[in-house]
């Protein structure tokens, strides 16, 4: 038997101690689920995608501290990010790389060019793809033909939104109801719109709808301009031409900060400017920017629904996470989003199957959202939201209120607009 020494024998009991002593092996924690959340958080369109970023990771805080996806033993999300750079070409480019990074699924993107981007890449890799914000028609359209005429087997893309024909037929039904509400009769129309997807499908989408409902005012000119403008004085000079009662808008944030100015120095005479629907008329970075020049202007966006006591506390929240700004339309639809993937991740079969996840998708019926809904959010043949709807909002003491309809509304519109 070896002889043990003194210094040997202490050596051999602090070992022993520490084995002892050592923690027990923590429960192991649940796993993540990954999501590819991606806006355009730089570049022009980065105040509204970044609305977008903060009511997405909000959210996904929000359902992590409440349990994750409890059916999948407390499943916690994890959000991998993505950045457009506002460059519709980066929608494939950034989709790519964060399904590489392990996103199981995708959600957004905000414009329409950089989120039609991603659709293929949504199909090709077999990637549920959830459109929080982004209007053309096409984005779902195109790919629910492909399946129906078995050129795809399985449609992964499916949008919450509003679609641009469903925005023009709310616009058409809203501009025509405060008319009456407020007892004039604009009769002419000029519709003005930025000439890019987005613009191009709220533009034929507002057209088709007032072809169809044929109310008692007309369109008496349609005026496109490329975005982005550099100057929009000749655009705005040919409006003014048409002598028009109404000046409907179709814009992006850079588009407005020319137009709107130019609108006030050409001194067009006309009741008020009423867009069908489009950002850069509601953001707190552009009302401080434009002021004077934004107040009174109305636009038919989706919007959150204020009167939900649940509503007005996550816009408290967001105002202290954001530095004062508004829940609106980018972040509280972003927020919904990804609580209507939670719904569908707690009620698919399984994760590891993107067609099980797809299955829970089309099986959605989500009543919990905080934005204003004709309905719960469900899924059509097409793979859009039918219960997705917009409110009129209007710029009133440098603020966005719901004015229309009279269920939405938590204050009165102004109109027409009070002359200079």
């Amino acid at each position: 038997m070896p002889h043990t020494t003194r210094r040997t024998f202490l050596r051999a009991t602090l070992a022993g101690a520490a084995v002892v002593a050592a923690p027990l092996p923590l429960r192991a924690q649940p796993k993540t689920f990954k999501i590819g959340v991606i806006h355009p958080v730089t570049g022009p369109l980065a105040e509204p995608g970044q609305a977008c970023r903060l009511g997405a990771q909000m959210a996904a805080d929000a359902v992590n501290a409440a349990g994750g996806i409890r059916s999948k033993g407390g499943l916690q999300l994890e959000l991998v990010l993505g950045d457009t750079q506002t460059k519709p070409e980066n929608g494939r480019v950034e989709a790519e790389r964060v399904v590489n990074q392990g996103a199981r699924m995708l959600m957004g993107s905000f414009d329409s060019g950089s989120t039609a981007a991603m659709v293929s890449v949504a199909q090709q890799k077999r990637v549920p793809f959830l459109v929080d914000i982004a209007a053309a028609d096409p984005i779902t359209a195109n790919v629910a033909k492909s399946v129906k005429d078995g050129q795809q087997k399985v449609q992964y893309v499916y949008r919450n939104f509003p679609t641009g024909s469903s925005f023009g037929r709310k616009a058409v039904q809203y501009f025509t109801e405060m008319f009456k509400e407020a007892g004039v009769s604009p009769k002419r129309v000029v519709l003005m719109y930025c000439n890019d997807l987005f613009g191009q499908s709220q533009s034929r989408g507002f057209q088709a709808a007032h072809k169809a409902a044929n109310p008692g005012w007309d369109i008496v000119e349609v005026i496109p301009w490329p975005e982005p403008p550099s100057d929009l004085s000749t655009e705005v000079s040919k409006a003014k031409a048409a002598k028009p009662d109404i000046i409907a808008p179709i814009t992006r944030p850079a588009s407005a900060q020319l137009l709107l100015p130019e609108l006030r120095k050409q001194r067009l005479d006309i009741m008020g400017v009423v867009s069908p629907g489009s950002p850069g008329l509601y953001e707190a970075g552009q009302i401080a920017a434009l002021k004077e020049d934004l107040e009174h202007v109305a636009t038919c966006v989706p919007w959150a629904n204020f009167k939900n006591p649940k509503t007005n506390a996550v816009a408290e929240d967001f105002r202290k996470r954001s530095g004062g700004k508004t829940f609106d339309t980018n972040s509280g639809y972003s927020y919904d989003g990804i609580f209507i993937i939670a719904d569908a991740l707690e009620r698919a079969a399984k994760l590891d199957d993107p067609d099980a996840i797809v299955d829970a998708m089309r099986k959605t019926s989500y009543g919990g959202g905080l934005m204003q809904y004709g309905g719960p959010v469900v899924f059509n043949e097409l793979g859009d939201n039918p219960n997705a709807i917009t409110t009129m909002i209007q710029i009133l003491g440098g603020k966005p209120v719901a004015v229309w309809p009279k269920a939405a509304a938590v204050q009165k519109f102004v109109f027409p607009r009070p002359k200079a």
